[in-house]
């Protein structure tokens, strides 16, 4: 169950919300038995899956079932890794520690390919009691280009504090302009945390009620004006989500938002034409 609160808990209070969708994990925990289970795998926010921020009790509960069961935690920050929330790490925004963490694109701000893997002393200490090295090499491991241009790449956060600058200043700058579209007739709900933003589209305000009542109709035709606006965005069924570069400046961030609204205005009469005609 995703702690998606739009989506799947809708009129619930947001925290009841949030310990609902954490013992989801703990209720198939123990379907399957605990000690089948290796790891819960899951992302501090979703990225690819619609910029879902789970509310403020979820990760103390994950953490509480994880602790409980005896049960990895794997922290998938390959999008909220390296200042994405205003942290270097997702995990360090939410408070919790993860036993393994893998890492890419925010590593070399993705120019050239490269992927690592944190896992914890503990983990390392009980291999290795098996008898045997800690054995992880990969053919293209410690490619020495990639290399140079993540470290290079982490120069460049660390020397121009954008990792900080997100927390304080871009990161509050993009969920105060967000906030700008939350009257338009097609916005159900906006929402961001550091520079990760979403935009819910939805026939009915005040709802979560979608286009012809069948989810994806409404978002590739945002999406599609947003782009032909000169605006990058990624339609994720029925929501705009965007993940603006660091180095995104107040005036860049008041553009994206201004295309996002005419491109909302421009899709309004061919949604409800959709949706007379269904």
């Amino acid at each position: 169950m995703q702690p998606y609160w739009f989506g799947e808990g809708f009129g619930e209070d947001p925290e009841a919300f949030g310990l609902r969708a954490a013992r989801a994990i703990e209720e198939r925990i123990l379907a399957v038995g605990p000690e089948t289970v290796a790891a819960v795998i899951a992302e501090p926010v979703q990225g690819a899956g619609g910029v879902v921020i789970p509310p403020e009790s979820y990760w103390p509960e994950v953490m509480r079932i994880v602790k409980q069961y005896g049960v990895l935690l794997v922290a998938d920050e390959v999008i909220c890794g390296f200042g994405r929330l205003g942290q270097w790490f997702g995990h360090q925004h939410y408070g919790f520690t993860p036993d393994i963490a893998p890492m890419a694109k925010g590593l070399s701000s993705g120019y050239l390919p490269i992927s690592a893997t944190a896992i914890s002393a503990e983990i390392i200490d009980v291999l290795k009691t098996r008898g045997s090295d800690f054995v992880h090499g990969y053919t293209y491991s410690g490619h020495p280009t990639c290399a140079a241009v993540a470290l290079a790449n982490i120069d460049i956060l660390e020397r121009e504090g954008l990792v900080a600058r997100t927390r304080t200043e871009t990161g509050p700058y993009l969920a105060q302009a967000l906030k700008r579209l939350e009257g338009h007739e097609l916005v159900g709900q906006v929402r961001s945390i550091g520079l990760l933003g979403a935009v819910e589209i939805v026939s009915e305000p005040g709802t979560n009620r979608r286009f012809c009542n069948q989810e994806g109709t409404a978002g590739p035709i945002v999406r599609d004006l947003c782009i032909a606006g000169g605006l990058m965005v990624r339609g994720i069924r029925d929501t705009i989500v965007m993940c603006p570069p660091l180095i995104i400046s107040t005036a860049q961030i008041d553009r994206m938002v201004e295309i996002i609204r005419t491109a909302l205005d421009a899709a309004l009469p061919r949604l409800r034409a959709l949706e007379a005609a269904a």
